[in-house]
């Protein structure tokens, strides 16, 4: 496909009254898709913009990091939960953990149903996301309540009512297994999210660093809701310069969040992407 085909594709199908710019890096395209918007919705030709400037577009927008932290074996949900994610020949298989968190729910089956809530909201969307497709099984935690059960099975398939894809889902077995069979639309997206390990060399690939930046500051987070004081952020010299320099630095932007200065320690013994945070005495935390 031409990039102006590719390009009046996905407006064709993913246009609607909710988008409010669309940027486009390239002049030649710009117009050929501006004039395409005119054609189909006249009153939304406004929102097609030429992007000029030097920092390159998936860098000015944060694609690149959304790319890294969606495409990952991992995958961060809301309030701490995350999903795993691994293919086999035969299947996928996606894992739900609830993650170390505080919660305000009563009970671990109120936890384990709020948990499971946000984690289908994220399958249905990582479905369709990753476009994959064969059988796939949902691991969610388990719940002991029938009525529980099936709500989590009738909000996934609200979820997935949008998506373009044929499926079927079965409801949830007393183990909390969610098998959905899904047609692929096109090629499976698998993107590699992970780097060569400096400490290693081309035989090793570790995570990106910018997902374990991420992951520091979901971690810290739990810290200070859980009422921690004076935490010091121990980490290889490389992640330490990331963190603490320009303006403003991630350091400084948690400082804004959380009310909190973050005592941030270079450590040369420590590999690249190692980090342990520590109270005021110096205990691990």
């Amino acid at each position: 496909l031409s990039e102006m085909n590719r390009g009046s594709s996905i407006i064709r199908d993913m246009l609607n009254d909710s988008f409010s710019a669309i940027h486009i890096d390239d002049e030649t395209l710009f117009y050929q898709i501006k004039d395409y918007v005119q054609a189909i919705a006249p009153k939304q030709e406004n929102i097609v913009k030429l992007y000029d400037a030097k920092v390159p577009i998936f860098e000015k927008f944060g694609i690149e990091r959304q790319i890294k932290t969606s495409f990952g074996k991992t995958v961060s949900g809301a309030k701490g939960s995350y999903l795993v994610i691994e293919h086999t020949e035969a299947l996928h298989v996606i894992d739900v953990n609830s993650g170390n968190r505080s919660n305000k729910s009563n009970t671990q089956e109120d936890t384990a149903l709020e948990v499971n809530l946000l984690a289908a909201s994220e399958v249905a969307r990582q479905l369709r996301l990753r476009d994959m497709g064969g059988i796939i099984v949902v691991d969610f935690i388990d719940m002991a309540k029938a009525e529980h059960r099936k709500k989590l099975f009738n909000h996934l398939r609200d979820e997935m009512s949008d998506d373009k894809a044929k499926h079927k889902i079965l409801p949830p077995s007393k183990f909390g297994l969610i098998q959905i069979t899904r047609q692929r639309v096109r090629p499976e997206v698998n993107i590699k999210t992970r780097e060569i390990n400096p400490n290693a060399g081309e035989s090793d690939e570790i995570e990106a660093p910018i997902v374990v930046v991420q992951k520091i500051g979901e971690e810290l987070k739990k810290l200070i809701n859980k009422d921690y004081k004076k935490i010091t952020l121990n980490t290889h010299p490389f992640i330490a310069a990331f963190l603490t320099k320009g303006f403003p630095s991630v350091r400084t932007k948690w400082f804004l969040e959380h009310k909190q200065w973050i005592r941030i320690q270079p450590r040369d013994a420590y590999t690249y992407l190692e980090y342990h945070f520590q109270d005021e005495k110096g205990n691990d935390l």
